[in-house]
């Protein structure tokens, strides 16, 4: 399973490549595989180096803190590890 965190386009260079943020982290993708046109201050979706999808800014960070809710709740030990795998490892031992 992807997951995909919301980036913010931070700037765009003259090659269509994007500097985005992710949670604090910087990192730089293609926009080539975008139809519309990304602005700065938007937000995408990404994939191993590339935007896949621009998306609304709304769920975009309606998303963000749901992430970092996920983050917060992991770190004070209110979810342990067990309850991350959503019951899959239970499906994977009835195998």
């Amino acid at each position: 399973m992807c997951l995909s965190i919301p980036s913010k386009v931070l700037e765009i260079d003259e090659n269509n490549v994007a500097l985005v943020e992710t949670l604090g982290v910087t990192r730089r993708v293609s926009l080539d595989l975008i139809s519309d046109p990304v602005k700065v201050g938007e937000y995408v979706l990404i994939h191993v180096g590339y935007a896949m999808e621009k998306i609304d800014t709304k769920f975009a960070l309606e998303s963000l803190e749901i992430y970092k809710k996920i983050a917060d709740d992991m770190a004070s030990g209110e979810i342990d590890e067990d309850e991350g795998d959503m019951g899959l490892s239970a499906m994977s031992e009835k195998r």
